[in-house]
Parts: C-alpha cells; structure tokens; sequence
C-alpha cells in the first residue's frame, strides 16, 4: 500500500525551480546523494540525487550530511503535497524512513551493520471486539464501520499528513504475500516506531484519498494506549 506522510522558505529563493523525477521503488526504497536538507519539528527534508533525478524526501529528523549516501525503507510517494512548515507545494515527495537510522552518525560513506529484525508477533487484545490484524483485514466486508480493538507493534509512522498521524500495524497475523499482516491506522494521538500499542477504532473500506492512494481497508479515528 501507497500511503502517505509529513510536510524550507529562505530556501525557496535560493533554489528556484527544483526539478522532480519520478525514482522506481523497487521494494520500497529509494537510494540516492544527499545534496541538501532542513530540518523541521521532528522531520528532516533532504534533496536526494538518484539515477533517475533528484527528488525530495522527508524522513524522522537525523544529522544528515551533503554527499552522504542513504536509502530510504517503507517508501510512499505523495503527489502536489503542500508543506505548511515550509510554506511550500512538493509536485512529489517521498516519505520514509532511514533504512539504518545509525549510519547517519556516522556521516558519509560509513554505515553501521545493521541488526537482524526479529519476527513480529503481539498477542490478541482481552476485550470483546478485540481482532487480530489478519482477522481485520480479512473480515473487512462484515467489520465495515464496526469498532475494533487491535494490539500490535508499530511498524511505521507517518505524522501530521491531513492533520492525522498514520500509523501501520503488524501482529505477526497473516501474510505479507497478500497484504493481511499489517493494517494502517489513522489517530491523532501519536506512538513511537517499535511501540507495542493498543488502538480502538472504526473500520474503514475502500478509503479514496485521491491521486491514486485508496486503501481497502484501515482503521479510523482510533485512540491509542501503551
């Protein structure tokens, strides 16, 4: 799934038009030189230049240097998506994360080895609407606008995109081969990547966000506990 997160103006004028190209994600990364960044709340931008063109991305704030290397994981491209931060319209963004967030310590050209990730597996909420992930994916058709409760781990997090966060979920239920073992979460509370948290909210079906990011089931308006 597509989905989207995230939002530099004295650096309007210094750069003037900034040209974007649309990278190939192949298994949803992006690799590329850093040419430029800024920071902002708990975001970093960065101006990458790939093979295919630059493109601008925006990842969780890290001491990124010009001409250093990175890749960024989990990567979703939003189209004509406007900044209020920065006071800027990106034609395209990609948001994401750093797929090892330590190689930025360590500035350009190094990295550090990165730890094996170990398999996700959270067990069910105790409450009588509690699902697990598949069971919500899977049940969508008769879960439609039902309340749920989920308990998993925090996979990814995209903060602040139409004034929600976003958060995608994994339990160790389902099957990455057909989508079932991670649901997306839209809440305004906020929760860290890595986070085992409890969510309650109303399942959605075939959300249409516009610019091609529609998304056949998520779980809406939810609150979240640790």
């Amino acid at each position: 799934m597509k989905h989207s997160i995230l939002r530099m103006v004295w650096l309007l004028a210094a750069l003037g038009p900034v040209a974007y190209a649309a990278p190939t994600l192949q298994g949803g990364s992006i690799s590329g030189e850093v040419v430029q960044t800024q920071n902002v709340d708990s975001y970093t931008y960065v101006r990458l230049k790939t093979a295919e063109g630059e493109i601008w991305a925006a990842v969780e704030k890290a001491p990124l240097k010009n001409g250093q290397r990175i890749t960024i994981g989990n990567a979703s491209m939003l189209q004509n998506f406007q900044s209020k931060s920065l006071n800027k319209t990106f034609d395209r963004i990609v948001f994401g994360q750093l797929a090892d967030p330590r190689a930025a310590a360590h500035g350009a050209g190094k990295s550090a080895p990165a730890a094996a990730e170990p398999a996700v597996q959270v067990s069910k909420a105790k409450s009588p609407d509690a699902r697990t992930v598949a069971e919500v994916v899977k049940g969508k058709t008769s879960l439609k606008d039902k309340s749920v409760t989920v308990r998993a781990k925090v996979v990814k997090v995209n903060r602040g995109i139409m004034g929600k966060n976003w958060l995608h979920l994994q339990d160790g239920s389902g099957s990455a081969a057909d989508g079932s073992n991670d649901i997306i979460v839209t809440t305004k509370d906020t929760a860290a990547l890595g986070d085992v948290v409890t969510v309650k909210g109303i399942v959605r079906t075939d959300v249409k966000l516009g610019s091609g990011y529609d998304y056949a089931v998520l779980i809406d308006a939810a609150s979240v506990s640790k």
